[in-house]
């Protein structure tokens, strides 16, 4: 069976490939390289011993979206990892995310309908929750205004899916994750941003190395124990193994809902001090932080209630924080043999 990986380059979607080539899936990749490079093409086979397919394609575009179906009349599931995916940056530029990421979306949707692909997962987030009143989130959590552009164009993309699935043959599944971190265990992929991080873990990886100066962590005067944000975080390889359970539910025809909705996460909540000090205490690495003014946008604190993915799925995240942090260091250290 061949799966479409939207953004399959990128961080979540390139261990994703390698999960869903490992359970036996021929995966085709579309990806426009914007934050991603296609060498881990090469990586993903080195991993398998396969190599995904891949088509360069700007998928917020109707005739190249169209092109890769057309390629691939093959294809009977869709993974959607493609999008812009910075909190701070959304804020900045509303426009260019609502219009690339519910483009891409919509684009996706179109062509699955017209051409009877009816399993689709998409990568949703626990921003959707906005700042939530209660911890941990359950699914049932009520889904709060947005603070950021990029968090509202999950939930929207949530919203239209809802009514997609009660009237097209199109059945769905939106994994709300939470914080991915760390790397494959082979040091052969891991996270990759094109240009500076937005995200904490490749700062911290880049900082230890050298190619970061310092460490900026964004507020010390929130209501929590430390005074920094906290979030739950989780192995990337965890959660690309979540994607695959997914997929295999609705192909199984194990759905009990048209969409269904599942937190995935670790059910434990770290501050942005406490990932410091364990990725200081897995490498043996001082990093060079200091403290800068909040960043707009940034939630509080969250974490998951993961019971109902546990139940229903079948699935549970199994690596710990120091897990997450010494192997995203290893890919660091990998990058610059």
């Amino acid at each position: 069976m061949r799966i479409l990986i939207t953004g399959g380059t990128g961080f979540i979607g390139c261990h994703t490939t390698v999960e869903l080539q490992n359970a036996g899936f021929d995966v085709v990749i579309a990806d426009n390289l914007s934050n991603s490079n296609a060498k881990v093409l090469d990586r993903i086979e080195k991993i398998t011993g396969k190599r995904p397919d891949f088509v360069k394609a700007d998928l917020s575009n109707a005739r190249e979206c169209a092109l890769v179906f057309d390629t691939y009349t093959d294809i009977q599931g869709v993974i959607n990892f493609a999008a812009y995916k910075a909190v701070g940056e959304s804020v900045e530029k509303p426009v260019e995310y609502y219009k690339n990421n519910l483009g891409i979306f919509l684009n996706l949707i179109e062509n699955m309908t017209h051409r009877g692909i009816n399993y689709f997962v998409q990568s949703s987030s626990c921003t959707v929750y906005g700042e939530p009143d209660s911890l941990p989130i359950k699914e049932t959590s009520p889904v709060k205004k947005a603070t950021s552009p990029y968090g509202h164009t999950k939930q929207i993309v949530e919203e239209m899916l809802s009514f997609i699935t009660k009237s097209t043959p199109v059945k769905a599944i939106a994994l709300r994750y939470f914080n991915p971190i760390g790397a494959h265990e082979s040091a052969l992929i891991g996270e990759l941003p094109n240009g500076v991080p937005n995200n904490l873990m490749p700062f911290i990886t880049q900082t230890a190395m050298g190619i970061r100066k310092e460490l900026k962590v964004f507020g010390n005067d929130y209501p929590t124990p430390d005074g920094t944000c906290i979030r739950d975080y989780i192995h990337v390889v965890d959660l690309a193994k979540a994607h695959v359970v997914a997929l295999q539910r609705l192909i199984n025809k194990e759905y009990k809902e048209d969409l269904e909705f599942f937190n995935i996460g670790t059910g434990r909540g770290f501050s942005v001090l406490e990932i410091i000090d364990s990725f200081e205490k897995s490498t043996g690495k001082k990093l060079n932080w200091t403290f800068a003014p909040r960043r707009e946008g940034d939630i509080i604190q969250i974490w998951a209630d993961t019971s109902f993915a546990e139940k229903e799925l079948g699935w549970k995240a199994q690596e710990d924080i120091s897990s997450m942090t010494l192997s995203a260091w290893k890919w660091q250290e990998a990058l610059a043999e």
